[in-house]
């Protein structure tokens, strides 16, 4: 199982955290990693074909969507089809923040991370961390809660479950701890936004 940092490591041993969850993420790995909501476990998507991974690791269907973490408000855009004026304009609101936009996918998303429906979720995260690894990757990265699917979502770190620490190579601490809140999610597929999931922001 891969030890758990020391609470106050020093700048260059995040650091050389970062840089070895970068590398992991490139060779098609998944890697734990905090964002502004709770601690993640993500795939960078242009070293995997789907999310299968991650459905095994969770223990949950693989049919079930998993959003992505993009690095630019512009990239609703790039990767959403057809997203109307103001879906645009929550994106400029809130992101980057705790606020995921499901959208109509576009070509640039490949099938296995699409939804049945065709559709993908999108949220900038308001975390130097996670922004960090998604520049480093030069793509975004498909995340979802590091918790076994039924477990409640870990808040901070020492909330991480062994089953979950044993199923990566590389686990990036956070200095800030994440709010534990989950993202509100906003179906953009419609005439009007639609909450599928009320999260610390309010839509």
């Amino acid at each position: 199982m891969p030890d758990k940092m020391q609470q106050n490591a020093p700048y260059d041993v995040k650091r050389t955290a970062l840089d070895d969850a970068a590398r992991a993420l490139l060779a098609g790995k998944p890697v734990v990693f905090p964002t502004d909501t709770v601690y993640g476990i993500g795939i960078a998507i242009a070293a995997a074909k789907d999310c299968s991974q991650l459905s095994e690791i969770k223990q949950r269907p693989e049919k079930k969507p998993i959003a992505w973490l993009v690095g630019d408000i512009e990239d609703i855009d790039l990767y959403g089809a057809d997203v109307p004026q103001w879906a645009n304009e929550l994106a400029r609101a809130h992101w980057p923040g705790a606020l995921t936009l499901v959208v109509r996918a576009s070509n640039a998303v490949p099938s296995g991370f699409q939804s049945k429906d065709g559709t993908i979720g999108l949220r900038m995260p308001a975390s130097d961390i996670a922004l960090a690894l998604i520049a480093a990757c030069g793509c975004p990265l498909a995340t979802t809660s590091a918790n076994v699917s039924g477990n409640a979502a870990p808040a901070i770190f020492d909330e991480l479950e062994d089953e979950i620490l044993r199923s990566v190579e590389v686990i990036v601490k956070g200095a800030v701890p994440s709010t534990g809140v989950a993202s509100t999610v906003v179906d953009c597929t419609g005439n009007t936004p639609r909450v599928l999931r009320q999260g610390s922001v309010q839509i």
